[in-house]
């Protein structure tokens, strides 16, 4: 019997779900790599007959510890192919698979675990175990720990079990392939808990239909080749990761590279070459930084010649963000001046093979964009969030322009309400906000519109530009509204500004708290001739000082009177998510700013 044509990975028929994808995938693609676990000669890459084979038997595992349909699993892993297994192993038995942020507080894990009601916690070792052993003794629902490190498991653990004992047994495989066909485009399939930045985190129940379809509207919009190669190094419990580390893959039978230490990104991707890659700001930025001092170390001679290049990029790339064609001419020089001095440079960083490279979760510095772009590395902006599986706009090479974030990718349509708020509809819009009961409260409106917090405007274009969050909007005295994001971006386009957030509501002036960004302040020095004595505190330094203080004119010269800085603060940094300024998403907790540094805050209108 003549065996069918195995379909390319992107074409897929609309019934589809991601437990399909995955048995076609192991069918059609068995031993194309699906995961790779580091670089170099200690890398382990599973087949995508492997990953599949090993979700049947943890499935079967899970089963057998009374796992069912609609029940929540936690997951509080590091990126290795076990997590991959473990949220697609509840994924088969219909259960919601729920990754958590391992910078989360004891207190937060408290609330993500009484709010999910989950019956099943996956934890990797030992360090798992002890941070959440106050909270698993409060989880009256739980059924069973399972613990990935067999050592870490102490004698008498109660509900601990290992993962190796639960895909000891063999599946029954007829069982598996009737999980494999239950699951409809419509079956909620994770759960992903909002950041909380304006209250308790929220939990996003996603479906089969709204990952594939956003999945399937990426590649549609911007093409990559069959296969394509990636790196997943964000959280698996951010939205974008599990969509482009997880799902995506998985309806385009890509190859995964994981990259789990975050200090290692950097020769990852020069190991990868990714075919597509997202970052946040932060990401692009510190490459912008990596970029520029490559450039700064080149003799004069040859630094004139990529400078040269650059402008020439640039130049084509700002015609097309406004929409106009380059002369013919221009086009054809930068494409001589590409081949023959800028793709060295990004082969350097790795990104020689990149066609789609997208920027979302927060604004880019547009001056990051053009940098980027002026090495031939045309990065484009997207826009969503977790209620919306990810990018709901999406820019384009034939269709962006700066500072906006793209149109609406198929099938998903956006309008502003009254006050600016964006609205979003379509099949890429979660099912609803998961109820401590387990029911689903629906995040829509009747008519099916989502709102999203977000403020913006659409253009004659149909190109969607967001100006700042709802409720983060700064409200002076004066009764203006500014949009501090905007501020902060321009902040942030200077190499030395690492952090930047905007201060003034119900204040008769706007101030800036900035963070020096540590990693760009070495190269920054040595391209300036400056030597900072005490490297532990490059802030104290009057050369940068006096750098921070013309960014932040710089920024002013772009500004509306009543937008402008009139104080600063450089404070010690960084910032992070441990400290408690950022999110795991990396964006700016602005009550927690407010508290922790009050003192400076108060210092900036001390004379009013």
């Amino acid at each position: 019997m003549a065996s069918a044509t195995p379909l390319h990975p992107s074409v897929v028929t609309e019934d589809v779900t991601i437990t399909g994808l995955l048995r076609r995938n192991a069918r059609d693609f068995a031993d194309r790599p699906a995961l790779t676990s580091g670089i170099g000669p200690d890398a382990t890459t599973w087949t995508w007959a492997r990953l599949r084979a090993e979700t049947a038997a943890l499935a079967h595992g899970l089963a057998g510890l009374g796992l069912s349909r609609g029940e929540r699993v936690l997951v509080a892993m590091s990126k290795r192919p076990e997590h991959w297994v473990a949220d697609l192993a509840a994924v088969h038995l219909g259960a919601l698979a729920c990754t958590t942020y391992d910078t989360l507080s004891t207190e937060q894990l408290h609330f993500v675990a009484r709010h999910s009601a989950a019956t099943v916690v996956v934890l990797e070792g030992a360090e798992q175990l002890l941070r959440w052993q106050p909270v698993l003794a409060d989880m009256d629902r739980l059924r069973a720990v399972v613990v990935v490190d067999p050592d870490a498991v102490p004698a008498g653990a109660g509900p601990c079990v290992t993962y190796a004992e639960l895909i000891r047994e063999l599946p029954d495989e007829d069982a598996f392939e009737e999980l494999t066909d239950a699951a409809t485009p419509d079956t909620p399939l994770t759960v992903v808990y909002t950041s909380g930045t304006t209250g308790d985190p929220k939990g996003v129940v996603l479906t089969h239909r709204n990952v594939v379809h956003e999945s399937l509207m990426q590649d549609g919009l911007v093409a990559v080749p069959e296969h394509p190669r990636t790196v997943a190094y964000l959280p698996l419990a951010h939205i974008a990761e599990r969509v482009l580390g997880i799902y995506m893959p998985i309806c385009n039978a890509g190859h995964v590279t994981i990259c789990d230490d975050p200090a290692q990104l950097p020769p990852t991707l020069q190991a990868v070459r990714p075919h597509a890659f997202f970052g946040v700001p932060r990401i692009w930025e510190k490459l912008a930084v990596g970029a520029r001092a490559r450039i700064a170390a080149l003799p004069p001679e040859q630094a004139a010649v990529v400078a040269q290049a650059q402008d020439t990029a640039i130049e084509v790339y700002r015609l097309r963000s406004a929409g106009k064609a380059a002369p013919a001419e221009l086009t054809l020089r930068c494409a001589q001046l590409d081949r023959a001095v800028l793709a060295p440079i990004r082969a350097a960083i790795g990104f020689d093979d990149c066609r789609r490279a997208f920027s979302g979760a927060a604004p880019i510095p547009t001056a990051v964009l053009e940098f980027l772009a002026g090495l031939g590395l045309c990065v484009y902006e997207v826009w969503g969030l977790s209620e919306t599986t990810g990018a709901a706009t999406v820019s384009t090479p034939e269709d962006f322009t700066l500072g906006a974030v793209g149109r609406p990718g198929p099938g998903v349509e956006v309008r502003t309400g009254a006050d600016g708020e964006l609205f979003v509809r379509g099949p890429v819009v979660c099912a609803g906000y998961l109820r401590a009961d387990g029911g689903i409260d629906p995040a829509t409106d009747a008519d099916g519109w989502l709102p999203t917090g977000d403020v913006g405007v659409v253009d004659d274009r149909g190109l969607v530009s967001v100006t700042d969050r709802k409720k983060e909007l700064i409200i002076t005295a004066g009764g203006k509204n500014i949009a501090p994001t905007r501020l902060e971006s321009l902040l942030r386009a200077h190499p030395l500004i690492g952090q930047a957030a905007a201060i003034g509501d119900r204040r008769r002036y706007v101030t800036a708290l900035l963070v020096l960004d540590e990693e760009a302040v070495p190269a920054w020095a040595r391209a300036n001739g400056i030597e900072v004595a005490d490297p532990d505190d490059p802030a104290r330094h009057p050369a940068v000082r006096a750098a921070v203080a013309q960014a932040v004119a710089d920024a002013n010269a772009v500004l509306a009177r009543v937008e402008q800085i009139k104080k600063h603060r450089l404070l010690p940094g960084p910032w992070t998510p441990e400290t408690g300024e950022l999110t795991p998403k990396l964006s700016l907790r602005r009550t927690a700013i407010a508290e922790l540094h009050a003192d400076a805050i108060e210092s900036m209108y001390a004379e009013d």
